[in-house]
């Protein structure tokens, strides 16, 4: 489960030494690695979405800037960090934020691989 979040967060951080510290780029980031280390069923699907150029988070960042632009106020503009996190679930097809399911297919099959051991931390405790 946390190779997904480890590879999650290393194509994010590729992506962002792409991106001025800061940026709103940066920025997508920084929001997607909180979502990867909060739901590892997320991060499993982020870490197939970032390899491809076209779910990078620069576009992720793009459609962010439209849903800014839509609602410019006294020639300013601003997304709350609902809305950002909603656009990003959107583009990257998540679920929302605390519907994410405690594992994936593929993170239920590595667990019941040959080898895998189950560990019962109240086991420890008596």
């Amino acid at each position: 489960m946390a190779d997904y979040i480890i590879e999650a967060v290393a194509l994010i951080e590729e992506q962002q030494k792409k991106a001025k510290e800061r940026s709103a780029q940066w920025m997508v980031g920084e929001q997607l690695k909180d979502i990867c280390r909060m739901e590892p069923a997320s991060a499993e699907l982020l870490a197939r979405d970032l390899k491809s150029e076209n779910m990078s988070i620069i576009e992720a960042e793009k459609k962010i800037k439209a849903f800014a632009d839509k609602h410019i106020v006294d020639q300013s503009s601003c997304v709350t960090p609902i809305e950002a996190d909603r656009i990003l679930r959107e583009f990257y097809g998540l679920p929302e934020a605390g519907n994410a399911p405690a594992s994936t297919p593929a993170m239920a099959k590595a667990a019941n691989a040959p080898g895998a051991m189950s560990l019962d931390l109240e086991d420890l405790l008596s």
